[in-house]
């Protein structure tokens, strides 16, 4: 099987955190892929990366939700990148998903479903040559179902117990399955938000994560370390507190 151990694909590759990773990873050497859905939107990042870093880009028109065609994405990939990072997601809103079975099933295909079935496919293929890197950014959200977000928090939940299940499955065979967990991010999608600034990162900070837990071969990563002490007491309250708590 082909390869190209220095080339990192990016799927999800318009979103603020993925435009800062493919940044950090172009500055470190690598040569980028940029897919999304709307592939036209990434062509002046791949023209700013490879004129910044000096290195070789290109976008892929990539669609998460349409799993059907998932193989055929990889197969016009050619060679097979060395490192693939799933930045893909998809907040939905909370009341709506309440109310619209297709709107909580389109946040559910957008952070599990999908993202779940182009790495498995990607994961059997470095599996077969013995090399790689998966990474998925997941979310603090799984940690726990909470009552403001819990269709989305599922969804994580889920993303998070696949990637922990496939790095079990792949720990003996050369491959390396990365979990990164941002917490809050200042982006612009969250911009006008009142976040807690000892727990809200920089897209560029969740990048530098990403990019030191590949070196270090780390299997779970919280981008600010204090997320981790907070999650564990979330996960420790018991029911009967936890389901009276407003967050």
């Amino acid at each position: 099987m082909n390869t190209a151990p220095g080339t990192v694909l990016v799927l999800g590759a318009t979103s603020d955190i993925a435009r800062a990773i493919a940044r950090a990873y172009a500055k470190a050497g690598h040569n980028i892929i940029l897919a999304a859905r709307d592939s036209a939107r990434l062509e002046g990042d791949a023209k700013d990366l490879a004129l910044r870093y000096g290195v070789q880009t290109r976008i892929a028109e990539f669609d998460v939700l349409d799993t059907g065609h998932h193989t055929a994405f990889l197969d016009r990939l050619g060679a097979l990148p060395g490192t693939i990072i799933c930045v893909v997601g998809f907040m939905g809103d909370q009341a709506e998903s309440q109310v619209k079975p297709e709107a909580a099933e389109l946040v559910m295909r957008s952070n599990y479903v999908g993202p779940a079935a182009i790495l498995e496919l990607a994961a059997n293929r470095m599996e077969a040559r013995r090399s790689g890197t998966i990474i998925g950014v997941s979310s603090v959200a799984g940690e726990r179902g909470r009552a403001s977000n819990y269709v989305y928090g599922s969804a994580k939940a889920g993303f998070t117990a696949y990637l922990s299940g496939l790095r079990s499955r792949l720990a003996r065979s050369g491959v390396s399955v990365i979990t990164v967990k941002p917490g809050f991010v200042a982006t612009s999608k969250t911009a006008g938000l009142n976040l807690p600034k000892a727990l809200t990162a920089q897209p560029e900070e969740v990048a530098r994560a990403v990019l030191k837990a590949q070196r270090k071969n780390r299997d779970v990563v919280y981008v600010r370390p204090v997320w981790q002490p907070i999650m564990l007491l979330i996960r420790a309250l018991p029911e009967r507190l936890f389901k009276k708590t407003r967050f």
